[in-house]
């Protein structure tokens, strides 16, 4: 790809930050106000920027295993928007405030007896997450503080950096393990971490890795104590702000627009496949099973 294009392609990525809101005329006295700047009232999130480094924190509060419903999906999206467009963060940490857990993934309850028109909102609403995450021109880490496993690991595969706990906790695409064929996106997001062979067998097998092994064949990149997780995070990433920015985004799209593109050439098609896969009888028996021996660990 041509740098010219390379350069319109991020153009167009960034095209409305200037518009977005006067704050590039607002001096911010401390730290603490820059983090009331962001003060929401979601029950779902909490995000602080630290105005000395411009890394934002973002962490994933929704109860009980934050779970990617509809409804989080599109905050999430909107949430990684405004800091996109925001010229004082330059890095993004995603991590989870629910004990044990980073993300259990898909929310099951959006596609067991799934309604229709919301099935496939719900599914373009990950496809635009995905796509946004993937080539955001933020640097961005996931602190991995617990259980990662689908669209978890997804997530955790999509940022420039992971770090993980040690200890039992395990991360890994595991869709077939409940008799779900993970999209190609998911297919390519893995191979291009990992490899072609090791994702044949993590994704056939639905292989959910330990810390150590993920570490091993580079499904993560670092291994920490759980308490230093967000710390090892932040501390990468002052690493990579500290590359220019403009050489550092046209690289990042450079490696990544081409996955990126894939899927807009096919996002309709990949909507519609998804939509008639999910309601095979075959399919929502497993996952009605699944809901239920949930419910019976409760």
């Amino acid at each position: 790809m041509a740098l010219g294009s390379l350069s319109l392609a991020l153009r167009q990525l960034q095209l409305s930050s200037r518009s977005f809101c006067p704050r590039a005329s607002l001096v911010y006295r401390s730290h603490a106000e820059l983090i009331r700047r962001y003060a929401t009232e979601s029950a779902n999130l909490d995000l602080a920027v630290d105005s000395a480094s411009g890394i934002a924190v973002l962490q994933l509060k929704r109860k009980p295993v934050n779970g990617l419903n509809l409804e989080f999906l599109t905050e999430l999206n909107l949430t990684l928007e405004k800091l996109e467009k925001d010229r004082q963060v330059k890095g993004l940490i995603f991590t989870s405030a629910q004990p044990k857990i980073f993300s259990a993934g898909l929310d099951i309850s959006e596609m067991y007896n799934p309604k229709p028109e919301r099935m496939r909102e719900f599914w373009r609403a990950l496809q635009n997450f995905w796509m946004r995450l993937y080539i955001s021109p933020l640097v961005t880490a996931a602190a991995i503080n617990g259980h990662s496993p689908a669209g978890g690991c997804l997530i955790a595969l999509s940022c420039d950096y992971r770090v993980m706990a040690s200890g039992s906790y395990a991360i890994g695409l595991n869709e077939t393990l409940l008799g779900i064929v993970a999209p190609f996106w998911f297919m390519d997001t893995i191979r291009n971490v990992v490899g072609q062979r090791e994702s044949e067998k993590a994704l056939q097998l639905g292989r959910l890795y330990s810390a150590e092994e993920a570490l091993k064949v580079g499904l993560i990149d670092e291994l920490v104590p759980e308490k230093s997780v967000l710390d090892h995070a932040k501390q990468e990433l002052l690493k990579w702000t500290q590359v220019p920015s403009h050489a550092r985004q046209l690289t990042k799209l450079a490696l990544r627009k081409p996955t990126v593109d894939k899927l807009l050439a096919k996002q309709q098609e990949d909507t519609e496949f998804f939509a008639e896969f999910i309601v095979k009888d075959s399919i929502q028996k497993g996952l009605g099973k699944y809901l239920e021996a949930l419910k019976q660990k409760k």
